[in-house]
């Protein structure tokens, strides 16, 4: 599944984690601090301004200017990593599983950024709203204008951005899937007498494709937004004086948003533990009914009506005790998800009625606190592809395990029966 298609993904995927940390580390320690020495943002209109004055003009220009250079900086970062690899590792699909993925996790990055820019902007409208309506004529019609064309600006950059991405990571992911079917159809010879082999090598690595489309880059998403928006929500957290029932918590917002978070993986992860072997079960009797329908199409013995409806049962029977284990792994998700969109709001609650922040401040925060809220419920708002990504794994994961002279997993030995106990 991944050997095929990266090289040495034991080494390779760790090797990513510990090229960011070490890239952070020398940002946050030294780099960040010599863009005006290094940047190349004088060159397109990007460059640091030469006074160091509080000015808005000013402090504009150097945000810009500074995020230029940490642009700059992961450009470089990126590229030499995907050198090294393919200096060390030579792989058949160095540009696609090396550069690509660089590239994407570049675009995420610079997307979460365009995130941020619409976060502050909500504070500067409802602000501005709330002057509006407290104080008539304070704030023009041009003025007005003028904010809601920042906003159409950024959304504008952000659609073309998004629409790009995922048409380069269909593109990626189809790449993978065939990089999975040149490699098992190479050693069909050995694969074909697995159960429902053709099927696997057929459905199962497109569906891995699939899933891994959404669950991959949503992963990268998540991670790039708490990285951008832990640090607002921290310094948000300084308007938050004091919690409901709990009273004062240093960091207030981030410690809700951590605490809730826990909350809701525990739950989920201990409601839904047994839909992965139920779905991978569905699939072995759909192979075993689908397998019996294509051999009666050349063979007049097979697919006869009792044969079909005893394996038609199985499917019925297993599919039903699928429907009873999520109806109740549903009532634990969304009772969670809408009881979360109250926890900013009464989180809040003191801080709202002291008249301690306004209008603007609070979009922001709710906004930010859903941003970083979600971030940490990864698990939860992708656990029903987790499931059918680690269904579709078991069935894979037979083929590696035969590739590697290995016993076949425990459930690949198991005998369905027509009729079995949920």
């Amino acid at each position: 599944m991944f050997a095929s298609f990266f090289p040495k993904p034991k080494v390779f995927f760790p090797s990513i984690v510990a090229w960011a940390a070490l890239c952070m580390a020398l940002w946050f320690l030294w780099l960040r601090d010599l863009g005006p020495t290094l940047s190349l943002g004088n060159w397109v209109g990007f460059a640091y301004p030469a006074t160091h004055t509080g000015q808005n003009t000013v402090a504009s220009a150097r945000e810009l200017a500074h995020d230029f250079w940490l642009y700059e900086y992961m450009i470089v970062a990126s590229a030499i990593f995907s050198a090294l690899w393919g200096r060390l590792s030579p792989h058949r699909w160095f540009w696609w599983s090396v550069v690509v993925t660089a590239v994407i996790i570049f675009i995420t990055w610079f997307q979460v950024q365009l995130d941020v820019m619409i976060n502050e902007w909500f504070g500067s409208f409802y602000n501005a709203v709330q002057k509006a309506l407290g104080t008539p004529g304070s704030v023009t019609l041009a003025e007005f204008f003028g904010l809601l064309a920042t906003f159409a600006t950024i959304a504008l950059v952000y659609i073309t951005v998004a629409v790009m991405t995922r048409f380069l990571v269909s593109h990626y992911i189809f790449r993978w899937r065939t990089a999975m079917n040149d490699y098992y159809t190479a050693h069909w010879q050995r694969l074909r007498h697995i159960e429902g082999a053709s099927q696997r090598v057929q459905e199962d690595t497109m569906r891995f494709a699939s899933v891994m489309e959404d669950l991959g880059v949503s992963l990268v998403d998540s991670f790039m937004t708490l990285m951008a928006f832990l640090p607002i929500l921290w310094g948000l957290s300084a308007y938050v004086k004091e919690l409901p029932l709990v009273g004062a918590v240093p960091q207030a917002l981030v410690f809700v948003a951590i605490v809730w978070s826990v909350i809701g993986t525990s739950l989920l992860a201990l409601a839904g533990f047994r839909l992965p072997g139920l779905y991978f079960r569905n699939q072995r009797v759909e192979a075993a009914y689908r397998k019996e329908l294509v051999l009666g199409e050349d063979h007049a013995d097979r697919a006869q009506p009792p044969t079909l409806g005893m394996l038609f049962a199985d499917v019925r029977h297993n599919y039903f005790r699928l429907y009873f284990h999520y109806m109740y792994f549903n009532v634990v998700r969304y009772a969670y998800l809408q009881a979360g969109v109250l926890v900013p709001y009464v989180a809040l609650a003191p801080t709202i009625v002291s008249g301690a922040i306004t209008l603007g401040v609070m979009q922001q925060i709710v906004r930010a606190f859903g941003r970083v809220e979600t971030s940490f419920q990864y698990l939860v708002m992708s656990w029903t592809t987790i499931v059918e990504l680690l269904s579709i794994y078991k069935r894979l994961r037979a083929f590696e395990a035969t590739l590697d002279n290995e016993p076949l997993p425990d459930i690949e030995r198991e005998v369905l029966p027509s009729r079995g106990t949920s």
